[in-house]
C-alpha cells in the first residue's frame, strides 16, 4: 500500500486487511483535529505557558497590607501561594476549578477565585484574605454577623462566603434578599446554611 494517507486510487481500492486498522486510526486522528475547537481557553493557554517555564522565581505579593516575598514556580496559583508558601490557610481549597468559591479573596477590592489566577500575575496588587479582615481582636462586621446569624455549620466554605459577602456589600449587590442570593450564588455551602448567610450579609448591608 502507498505510504500516503490518501493514495490516488484509495477511493476505488480499499486498504488491505493488514493495514485497515492503521488506516482507520490515521483517518480518525485527522477527523479529531478537524473537529477540535479552534481557540484554546485562557486556562489552557496558561497551562501550556506554565509547562514551558522551568524552575522557580522570586515574587512579592502585598497581602493584608504587608509585602511578602516568596520563591515559587511561575505556574503556582495564588491560592497555593497563599496556603503553601505564606501559611495563610484561611483561604480554602475546594474544587480547584473556580466552581465553589471556597478560595475567594479580594484583589484590589474585587473578589476573585484565587485558584484561577497565577500568583505572579498579582504582584503589585492589594490582596486581602480572611486573615486580614479583623482589626486585632475586633472582628469585621461581616464576621460578627456570620456568628450572630449562625451562617455556617462545618465552616469549610465560611472564609470564602465572608470574603464574597464583604465584596457583595461593597458592590451594592445586597439591597434585597433575592439580589443577595443571586450575587452570592458563586459560593456553595454543602451544609445548606444559605438562609443564615443571606441574613448576615443583609444585616451588614443595612448598616453600610
Amino acid at each position: 500500500m502507498s505510504q500516503d494517507l490518501f493514495p490516488a486510487d484509495s477511493a476505488a481500492t480499499p486498504p488491505e486487511d493488514g493495514s485497515r486498522r492503521s488506516f482507520i486510526k490515521q483517518a480518525g486522528g485527522i477527523l479529531g483535529l478537524a473537529l477540535a475547537p479552534p481557540l484554546l481557553s485562557q486556562a489552557e493557554r496558561l497551562t501550556a505557558f506554565s509547562k514551558t517555564v522551568e524552575g522557580v522565581t522570586s515574587m512579592t505579593l502585598k497581602v493584608n497590607g504587608t509585602a511578602r516575598t516568596l520563591q515559587a514556580e511561575p505556574r503556582v496559583s495564588l491560592l497555593d501561594a497563599l496556603r503553601e508558601n505564606l501559611d495563610l490557610t484561611g483561604t480554602k481549597k475546594g474544587c480547584d476549578h473556580g466552581q465553589c468559591g471556597a478560595c475567594t479573596v479580594l484583589v484590589d477590592g474585587k473578589r476573585i477565585n484565587s485558584c484561577l489566577t497565577l500568583a505572579v500575575m498579582n504582584q503589585g496588587k492589594e490582596i486581602t484574605t480572611i486573615e486580614g479582615l479583623a482589626k486585632g481582636e475586633e472582628l469585621h462586621p461581616m464576621q460578627a454577623a456570620f456568628l450572630k446569624h449562625d451562617g455556617f455549620q462545618c465552616g469549610y466554605c465560611t472564609p470564602g462566603q465572608i470574603m464574597s459577602g464583604v465584596a457583595c456589600v461593597q458592590e451594592g449587590h445586597a439591597k434585597t434578599d433575592d439580589q443577595t442570593r443571586e450575587w452570592m450564588s458563586g459560593n456553595l455551602c454543602r451544609c445548606g446554611a444559605y438562609p443564615n448567610i443571606v441574613a448576615a450579609v443583609r444585616e451588614v448591608a443595612g448598616k453600610a
